[in-house]
């Protein structure tokens, strides 16, 4: 299970300003939503071009490991190898379920390889997403996962936000979940949703050595930023399997990056300071950078007994 910490950024994040027309609906929804400011500001200033050793240094840092497991640890790929099915309760006002509906469609079209949609019917859904009042986090909490359980959750994290995964032996996701507070903020529900779904689908540990990632404490977005889908990308690959280590996945990734930037830049459409790519210190287009990684064996899975893993994000001061 990943787990999320307080993030305190009500006073700090909630803006009664005028809201950018941003139009994000589900396919065939229908339904417009107006972009927070403090999620457009941050999106017009987030860098987009890194080097394929930045990506591969936040993709092992934030896909193989997890801050808080309740089994042994394990540093490999965890990740949902069928169709990813959400089903959305919602408990609290406001009815934040179009947006999820609006987030799940945005994931959708930035990761390549994942099938990923909402569902009505429960019992065809592997992944739960919660929608609850923001006092109403720590009895949810104690409600789904058992006293025992929580109460290692609370001491340690007193969390706002939860996502947690359940894997199978294979280290292949079969159960994801989602715990959101509506109450919030407009950018406070943003920022912990986007994260929280990601995380439920295999990026699960948070690291501050990584600056450009949204799972980092000190890090806020609100939205699917560009280093992110590179992670994600990467993690969702046919080539990169679950239970995967690091030497195996280095061995992939000369392979996998070119064919990953060329999805990525085809999804996001580069905005007009950034059609003449800057070249880096060496002459060099980032995007033309190629790793060139010899390729290592990786070793099978260790078994495991359905071990429960867990990450946390407190509160975050920069922008990135």
């Amino acid at each position: 299970m990943t787990v999320r910490r307080p993030t305190n950024r009500r006073a700090r994040l909630i803006r009664l300003t005028a809201f950018a027309a941003l139009m994000l609906a589900e396919a065939g929804c229908g339904a417009a939503y107006a972009e927070d400011p403090d999620i457009s500001s941050r999106r017009a200033a987030e860098r987009r071009d890194f080097t394929n050793e930045e990506i591969k240094d936040g993709f092992f840092k934030i896909a193989l490991n997890a801050e808080l497991q309740f089994g042994a640890p394990a540093e490999r790929v965890r990740k949902f190898d069928e169709p990813v099915r959400i089903f959305v309760a919602s408990q609290g006002q406001p009815d934040r379920a179009p947006e999820i509906a609006s987030i799940v469609a945005d994931i959708r079209a930035h990761v390549n390889h994942l099938d990923i949609a909402i569902t009505s019917d429960k019992k065809a859904a592997n992944f739960f997403v919660t929608l609850v009042a923001e006092r109403d986090i720590n009895k949810v909490i104690h409600a789904r996962y058992g006293s025992g359980k929580a109460a290692r959750i609370q001491q340690s994290l007193n969390p706002q936000c939860l996502s947690g995964i359940g894997k199978d032996s294979r280290y292949r996701i079969r159960r994801a979940e989602v715990i959101l507070p509506v109450d919030a903020g407009e950018f406070t529900f943003y920022d912990c949703a986007y994260e929280e779904l990601l995380q439920a689908l295999g990026a699960i540990n948070d690291d501050r050595s990584v600056p450009w990632t949204m799972f980092n404490d000190d890090v806020q977005m609100g939205f699917f930023d560009v280093y992110d889908q590179y992670l994600l990308n990467i993690l969702y690959d046919p080539r990169v399997r679950a239970g995967m280590t690091r030497a195996g996945i280095d061995g992939l990734l000369p392979e996998v990056l070119p064919t990953v930037r060329t999805w990525i830049n085809g999804a996001n459409p580069a905005r007009h300071a950034e059609r003449l790519e800057a070249p880096t210190a060496q002459g060099q287009s980032a995007s033309s950078l190629r790793t060139t990684d010899a390729q290592a064996a990786e070793p099978g899975p260790t078994s495991d007994n359905r071990a429960l893993a867990a990450d946390s994000s407190p509160t975050r001061r920069n922008i990135p």
